[in-house]
């Protein structure tokens, strides 16, 4: 007789709860999350350094969590910004989950803090599928990491708020096809905003800045389409018990298909819409 249970879908229901709370305690605090995804190497840290130095430059309290699977560089980089800074290690995690970060943030996070950037592993994959408590998810990609980024990884810039460009000063150089990265965007993401960044020559900073604390003084952020069809998958396959769609248990059988050894061999039986998660601060807000 089969259970009703997924390890993974339990794992992300109760993340989710974690990020309603951690929303809940940010919003007590007048603060708001802003999750940060991308790539190892995408200048996400060089970018995040400028917009925290802007921030402090213009009076806007905002403080920042950052996550590697090790070392504290990325923490001493930011700090040189002014703005209170806190790392996270995952040794070994490849994404960060709500529960982490509520550990992280209590009896840390300064009082009066209007924004919390947080730096995720450098990871397209895993990220995707977790809510933080975030208010805005903003997906990065530089210019030299190729403009067919958003296909190859179309949850993790599908389910984004905003898409940001970085390190356009050397666009030319590297052949950067603008274009077909915007149109790339466009199949997986219809509509979301996309910011071009260089955290070299400051082009781009303002404009994220500004951009962050519209969303911070309540301006609604872009709905994915991605995140649409998650939450009509759900209704349609909700069984009336507040379970949502049901997935079975099979046991101890390895099905060989690489989910690595946190699955356990449990297969999904809600693939397709119902595999992707809604976005951070987005739950309820889709038509």
């Amino acid at each position: 007789m089969c259970r009703t249970v997924d390890l993974h879908q339990a794992v992300l229901a109760r993340n989710d709860e974690n990020a309603l709370a951690l929303r809940g305690y940010l919003g007590d605090r007048g603060a708001v999350a802003v999750n940060l995804l991308s790539s190892p190497g995408s200048g996400k840290t060089a970018l995040l350094e400028q917009l925290l130095a802007r921030a402090v430059a213009d009076g806007v309290p905002a403080a920042a969590v950052t996550a590697d699977l090790a070392t504290e560089n990325d923490a001493t980089r930011l700090a040189r910004s002014g703005a209170p800074v806190r790392q996270i290690l995952t040794d070994g995690l490849c994404h960060l989950e709500a529960g982490m970060l509520r550990r992280r943030l209590e009896g840390w996070m300064p009082e009066g803090t209007r924004l919390l950037f947080v730096e995720n592993v450098g990871n397209l994959v895993c990220p995707a599928s977790y809510d933080l408590g975030e208010t805005l998810r903003i997906a990065l990609a530089s210019v030299t990491e190729g403009e067919d980024k958003p296909v190859k990884y179309p949850t993790a810039f599908g389910l984004a708020q905003l898409v940001v460009i970085t390190k356009t000063d050397v666009a030319d150089a590297v052949g950067f096809d603008r274009e077909a990265f915007l149109r790339g965007v466009e199949q997986v993401n219809p509509g979301v905003p996309v910011l071009e960044t260089s955290a070299r020559t400051g082009a781009g900073v303002d404009a994220l800045l500004a951009h962050v604390l519209r969303a911070a003084d309540g301006e609604e952020a872009h709905v994915p389409v991605l995140a649409r069809e998650h939450e009509r998958y759900l209704e349609s396959h909700d069984h009336g018990d507040g379970t949502g769609p049901h997935v079975h248990d099979d046991g101890d059988h390895d099905h060989g298909d690489a989910r690595g050894p946190s699955s356990g061999g449990r297969r999904r039986h809600d693939d397709g819409p119902g595999a992707a998660p809604v976005p951070a601060g987005t739950r309820g807000n889709a038509p």
